[in-house]
């Protein structure tokens, strides 16, 4: 719990089997974490059994992709604060206070694998990932600058932490199945006026197993193509009316 505000960690995972308990297990000892709930997304492995040993909360998410493992761990989390993370061991629990301390005053408050001095040997974030995370942040900075003025530099980051009832705000517009769910949220938190923060944070090399997304020139082309057609779509859309999700947490 964090000042009051119960803490869920939200792990999408299909196929980690290898890596799922280590990440459960180094969540749930944070001291903050009040529940570490699991989407096991069709997984054919041992990945929800082995998560529900290690005493996490199993849900199935039956349509596959990642935006819909997000879309269901955020609608299921109990707490009052969600935190999204990976499955493969590539985050950790002691950057979890990092969020904590912004997220009374920013609703939606984002991670950052692209200072280099945090990326650990091994970690999958080469030059290309690197800078097409940069780009499409340069990008989404640019076609909102007026009135946010954001300061971002990785829209692929996947650990992050929002207000739940800030989710309830922008879940309409959080629709894509894959990873441009990740650049999606964050359009549709400045279309709804939330306060959105970035911290940068340490990435791991992966505990085991390989990306879905970005293992291969041809998988980050396409997941980088299809964050763009994101960032540009949601950009030319009616904006909603403005939300008045910034104000600071109250202690239950």
């Amino acid at each position: 719990m964090h000042q009051g505000l119960r803490v869920t960690i939200v792990v999408p995972a299909y196929n980690e089997a290898a890596t799922i308990a280590a990440v459960v297990d180094d969540f749930r000892a944070h001291p903050s974490v009040d529940e570490v709930l699991v989407i096991d997304n069709r997984s054919k492995d041992t990945t929800g059994s082995i998560a529900r040993e290690r005493g996490a909360r199993v849900v199935h998410e039956e349509q596959p992709g990642y935006g819909f493992a997000c879309r269901r761990g955020f609608d299921e989390a109990q707490g009052e604060i969600v935190v999204l993370t990976e499955a493969d061991g590539s985050f950790r629990a002691f950057d979890l206070d990092k969020f904590l301390a912004y997220i009374n005053s920013a609703p939606f408050v984002l991670g950052t694998r692209t200072t280099r001095q945090m990326v650990q040997q091994g970690a999958n974030m080469g030059f290309l990932v690197r800078w097409c995370n940069v780009a499409m942040a340069k990008i989404l900075e640019l076609l909102w600058f007026y009135p946010h003025e954001p300061r971002l530099t990785d829209v692929g980051c996947s650990y992050r932490a929002i207000r739940k009832d800030a989710w309830m705000r922008i879940r309409g517009g959080c629709s894509h199945p894959g990873p441009a769910f990740s650049p999606e949220m964050i359009c549709e938190g400045y279309r709804h006026g939330l306060r959105v923060v970035e911290i940068p944070v340490h990435y791991y090399a992966r505990l085991g197993g390989e990306s879905k997304h970005s293992d291969s020139f041809m998988k980050l082309a396409k997941t980088a193509a299809k964050m763009f057609q994101i960032i540009i779509r949601k950009r030319l859309e009616t904006a909603p009316r403005p939300a008045v999700a910034n104000a600071p947490a109250t202690q239950n």
